[in-house]
């Protein structure tokens, strides 16, 4: 018996271009409402964008351009149509009536991605906290078609059976998901707490989605994470150590891709992985350079750092990718991040290209919190020197018959543990 895979579903994207938005933001949206569609498996055989002054409250855009749509899908056979923006149960309904095949809006899509992506106990939870705020406004009364269909979009929601259930059913299983996932705040917490007590550097990988920051982490640390070319890759944090130049190590974090209109209902129910940031002693922020976008992602990541409170902390921005662009690309590029951040280096992750001068950086940056010590070593406690190496700095040593006099710097919670061999 011959085996047939399945069709992906064909997908027509629709957006809208309002006064005060800059046309050319406005077709980065939609090349990347196409990305996403794509990385949740459709194909995208249309993209339509209307201008008007204002979001049709019934229709999402115009009569005539929703009639111009449907008069098309004898033509394209398209099986979804997918909207750049939130859409209102009014307007889910009507476009659903009218155009016959299923609707769906960009958080949806994202929302429908991360379903599928995530991995973990706590990823999931995450995802389907987040589906069930952005459900929960529409679960009465918002399709009259039938959506018990397969293919995009079916996981983005509660479930993939059509959605009937009343609001009190879904604020319980809302209140069972959040005490399941206080559960696993507190596990992450206490990792955290973990981390703390051993006194290493705390570094958190973000960055758009997509940038490389798999890549970069499965390069310095050897993680294993997945790193595929799509959006979204890969949700669930992952916490490696990365030795430096000259032997100190710090911990390095993996956090989710940020990306323009992320759902609000993403970042407060990813909260606890997000915290991995605002926790950090400092960011290194990965940046696409061969990115046609990047000022306008650059963007995204500072707005989504500030959301969190962490627009602060100090940061050093890695620009991957840097082998694909030319001499005068690349200084195009530099010279339009060093503009707007103090510290932009040159990296590429997959060719193992810039990273000791970005360990020496990051050696720089996170040196603040190190406080000088003179040590005298007996012979034969050599460990405690293996010890100074990894978590702080040798800056000297000296052999003595007592043992061996060093000058260094440890971070202030190790301090302790070194204390009973301070020098003179």
């Amino acid at each position: 018996m011959k085996e047939t895979t399945p069709r992906p579903d064909r997908v027509f994207l629709l957006g809208v271009l309002l006064p005060g938005t800059e046309p050319e933001r406005l077709d980065e949206q939609m090349r990347e409402l196409a990305e996403l569609t794509r990385t949740a498996g459709g194909e995208v055989v249309a993209t339509d964008v209307q201008r008007r002054a204002d979001i049709d409250p019934a229709l999402f855009v115009g009569a005539g351009k929703v009639a111009e749509i449907a008069e098309r899908h004898g033509e394209l056979e398209y099986d979804l149509v997918i909207c750049n923006e939130d859409l209102s149960p009014r307007q889910l309904r009507n476009l659903d009536r009218r155009l016959k095949v299923r609707v769906m809006d960009r958080t949806d899509l994202i929302l429908d991605i991360f379903a599928r992506h995530a991995r973990t106990r706590e990823g999931r939870l995450q995802v389907e906290v987040a589906s069930l705020r952005h459900w929960l406004p529409r679960l009465v009364g918002a399709y009259d078609y039938n959506r018990q269909v397969g293919g995009v979009g079916v996981r983005g929601g509660p479930g993939e059976q059509q959605i009937e259930i009343e609001r009190r059913r879904v604020r319980v299983r809302m209140r069972d998901l959040e005490r399941e996932l206080e559960q696993v705040r507190g596990q992450r917490e206490r990792q955290r707490e973990s981390r703390r007590v051993s006194e290493l550097a705390t570094v958190a990988v973000v960055g758009y989605t997509n940038a490389g920051k798999s890549t970069l982490l499965n390069t310095l640390t050897g993680a294993g994470v997945l790193a595929e070319n799509q959006l979204f890759a890969t949700l669930d944090p992952t916490t490696r150590r990365w030795r430096l130049p000259g032997g100190r190590e710090v911990l390095l974090s993996d956090t989710v891709g940020f990306i323009q209109k992320l759902p609000t209902e993403l970042v407060a129910a990813f909260r606890a992985t997000l915290e991995e940031v605002t926790e950090a002693d400092l960011i290194l922020q990965v940046v696409d350079g061969t990115a046609a976008a990047l000022d306008d992602q650059a963007e995204t990541v500072d707005q989504v750092l500030a959301e969190l409170g962490a627009a602060d902390r100090p940061r050093i921005i890695a620009v991957n990718k840097a082998d694909a662009l030319g001499p005068a690309a690349l200084r195009r590029v530099l010279q339009r991040l060093r503009a707007r951040y103090p510290l932009v280096l040159p990296i590429s992750a997959l060719r193992n290209r810039g990273l000791e001068r970005l360990g020496e950086a990051v050696v720089k940056a996170t040196e603040s919190e190190l406080v000088a010590m003179e040590l005298l070593v007996p012979w034969g406690r050599e460990r405690i020197l293996a010890e100074l190496r990894r978590e702080g700095v040798v800056d000297e040593t000296t052999f003595t018959p007592e043992g061996t006099y060093l000058r260094g710097r440890a971070p202030k919670g190790a301090l302790h543990r070194f204390r009973q061999y301070a020098a003179g």
